[in-house]
């Protein structure tokens, strides 16, 4: 295993409902990240596809209205398929650089959306995906769940890096099945800018003994602009829905780089791997400091479909696309 790498950590805000743009903007941000030596890049929770901090989509308790709708069609069509030309286009640009990166995406898969990070490789691939497990209060009304199938971490020549994101932070068995799987690169894609988040995230370097990279973005209200949603946050054009906070923070709890607020910035840091067994000499949460005779946790993996096909009536699913066809 390679002992030594430098990461960044984006801090910067889409282009809202210009899902191209976006695009463009994070491979210009890849590539500000290679020219400075970073190998391992993350970027903030939904930056692809945007988090709409401050909009309500005119729901209330037992109805949902026209305009609702209409901003929430707007929404959707601003996310991407797993297998679509903007993941693919961001995976190359991960291969031109020579990037390993965890990137914050709105995922579209058909009627649904969900709160995703990719991991894209260097050799210009996708990698795998984690699907956000529990959305936040009224992110519930916009995101699906994600189930267990994503929580795999996807190796590395630094070791296991794996995703956790903004409040899935706050669920420790999320936290244990990620150390099960001795995640080195712990990323917190997030959209949590008060200052009690790196407290949290040099808590889950400590308890985790992993580099913790927490990417949040810097958004101005003149990007995301009162007409674009009906936004319940003040108005004025220099008003901050999110002020960052991005940080890399070492398996002893050290904060290496940032927090950074109220700018745009690329929080950069070399990483040695070695602190990682130093940091276990005296906690190893998953392995001579845990006690499984008296605590242990069972972690469903199975992908969770609405729809099975029982033995014998494969068939109904003949027409569909193999991409569209439920698994038994």
């Amino acid at each position: 295993m390679t002992q030594k790498l430098t990461a960044t950590v984006v801090q910067a805000a889409p282009v809202l409902f210009d899902t191209p743009a976006t695009v463009a903007h994070a491979e210009q941000l890849m590539a500000e990240a290679a020219a400075q030596g970073a190998q391992v890049v993350v970027f903030p929770e939904a930056f692809i596809g945007g988090y709409p901090k401050g909009a309500d989509f005119h729901i209330f308790v037992g109805a949902r209205t026209p305009e609702g709708r209409r901003e929430f069609q707007k929404y959707f069509d601003a996310a991407v398929a797993l297998d679509g030309p903007e993941i693919a286009q961001l995976a190359k640009a991960a291969g031109r650089h020579k990037l390993t990166v965890c990137a914050g995406i709105i995922e579209r898969d058909g009627g649904t959306l969900y709160c995703t990070a990719v991991y894209l490789g260097p050799q210009g691939t996708l990698l795998g995906h984690h699907r956000k497990l529990m959305p936040t209060a009224l992110e519930r009304i916009l995101w699906g769940y994600g189930d267990g199938s994503t929580l795999k971490a996807v190796p590395t020549p630094w070791g296991p890096l794996g995703a956790v994101i903004c409040w899935e932070n706050y669920m420790p068995a999320m936290r244990m099945a990620m150390y099960q799987q001795r995640v080195a690169l712990y990323c917190a894609p997030t959209a949590d800018d008060r200052p009690t988040w790196i407290g949290s995230m040099q808590h889950i370097a400590l308890e985790g003994r992993c580099f913790v990279l927490s990417a949040c973005q810097h958004l101005r209200r003149s990007q995301l602009p009162m007409d674009a949603l009906h936004n319940r946050l003040p108005d004025g054009e220099n008003t901050v829905l999110m002020r960052g906070g991005s940080c890399i923070v070492s398996p002893l709890g050290k904060v290496l780089a940032g927090p950074v607020y109220d700018e745009d910035a690329l929080v950069t840091a070399e990483l040695d791997l070695s602190e990682i067994p130093q940091a276990q000499f005296d906690f190893d949460p998953v392995g001579h400091y845990a006690r499984p005779d008296v605590f242990q946790l069972a972690v469903n993996t199975a992908p969770q479909r609405a729809v099975h096909a029982a033995d014998g009536a494969s068939t109904a699913f003949a027409a569909l696309p193999a991409a569209q066809a439920p698994a038994a």
